[in-house]
């Protein structure tokens, strides 16, 4: 198969999709692995080292469409490159259909292959290819969150863990899974008094037998939430419901009920957002202020730290990518069930239902594109 690696052009997006390692697997099983030329600067992988794994490079984004059969990225097609997808293209990539309407039609006219990095999902559960970024994003919105506690950034000037003699910040997080896990991690590592609010009993359970004892948790409901955002210094949004659009936990009126310089950080912010004031943000222009309360919503936090995210994201994607390299979409989907989950649009039909639900649109069982 030819694989194709664009750079990617969203804002301050430096990640790439494949590392020099992934590529040179991909060569080994007699693959072709074109990389646009500086694809991987921004991650610290330069040109010379996908030649040295036996890629080749292509000059512009344009010529990298134009000759892949599969298309791997980080980010979703942003609208220079909707005109770029061809019809019968695969796309192997994070999409987030449900949050972005203009992407979804445009992906629905190309009459592409779009496979979704965070709908592929184990059969008792899990999502494997939304796993690293969400452990990259959980922590780094602590960490974030931290810095802009600081008076200067526009927060209350709390230090995250307090000093003796002082109280430590409130951090509350909506979400106990991985994001809502790492975020509590680090900020409980900061010695920060933390509560996790969660919906399920047995995940809640698990958090208090692993967290230490600075970390709480609570049901997650709207009284619980009234009550805590009062005092909380940082909230950190961490509610993912897969392929769908994230529900508004925080509403604005309840904006007026926290502090002035509480701080907001809105991991889900790439699936509609869990706060309602959120909108998304980009790294260069990364907050905003509404009601008093500073609000972070970039929505590719991990392409902060490319590297380390980029190393991540392809020790999870390479394996599934093999199988899609090797015996085409169809085959894989057919034998590999995870594969099949992360199926949202096929040559202009709409196959994952909580995307056709989020815009109205008809559903087709992607059944329908498998059988032959």
């Amino acid at each position: 198969m030819i694989i194709g690696i664009p750079k990617e052009i969203k804002n301050n997006e430096n990640r790439v999709a494949l590392t020099p390692a992934g590529a040179q697997e991909l060569v080994k099983r007699g693959h072709t692995v074109y990389v646009q030329h500086t694809a991987g600067d921004g991650s610290g992988f330069p040109d010379h080292l996908y030649e040295e794994a036996g890629a080749k490079i292509l000059p512009t984004i344009e010529e990298t469409y134009r000759i892949a059969e599969m298309i791997m990225k980080v980010k979703e097609p942003i609208e220079p490159e909707y005109d770029l997808v061809r019809e019968d293209q695969l796309l192997f990539t994070y999409f987030h259909f449900a949050s972005h309407e203009p992407l979804t039609n445009a992906m629905i006219k190309s009459k592409s292959v779009c496979l979704a990095y965070e709908t592929v999902e184990k059969p008792g559960g899990g999502l494997p290819l939304l796993v690293p970024m969400s452990e990259v994003a959980g922590r780094m919105a602590t960490q974030k969150g931290a810095n802009y506690l600081e008076k200067p950034l526009g927060g209350k000037g709390i230090l995250m863990g307090g000093v003796p003699g002082t109280l430590p910040a409130k951090v509350l997080i909506l979400g106990g899974g991985i994001v809502g896990t790492q975020a509590a991690w680090m900020a409980a590592g900061m010695k920060a008094d933390v509560t996790i609010l969660d919906v399920s009993l047995p995940r809640m359970r698990y958090l208090s037998d692993v967290m230490p004892a600075n970390v709480k948790t609570r049901m997650s409901n709207e009284y619980n939430i009234r009550e805590l955002i009062k005092t909380a210094d940082l909230i950190i949004g961490a509610v993912l419901i897969p392929g769908a659009k994230a529900p508004h936990l925080i509403t604005r009126d309840m904006l007026k009920e926290m502090q002035p310089g509480t701080v907001l950080v809105d991991v889900a912010v790439d699936q509609g957002g869990c706060i309602e004031t959120c909108k998304p943000t980009t790294h260069q222009d990364p907050t905003f202020t509404i009601d008093g309360v500073l609000h972070y919503c970039v929505a590719n936090m991990p392409g902060a730290v490319p590297y380390t995210s980029t190393i991540g994201l392809t020790n999870a994607t390479l394996p599934y990518a093999i199988q899609l390299a090797d015996k085409g979409w169809k085959k894989a989907s057919k034998e590999n069930v995870e594969l099949a989950t992360g199926l949202n649009v096929i040559k202009g039909d709409v196959v994952y239902k909580a995307v056709a639900d989020a815009f109205d649109l008809p559903f087709t069982a992607v059944e329908k594109h498998l059988v032959n």
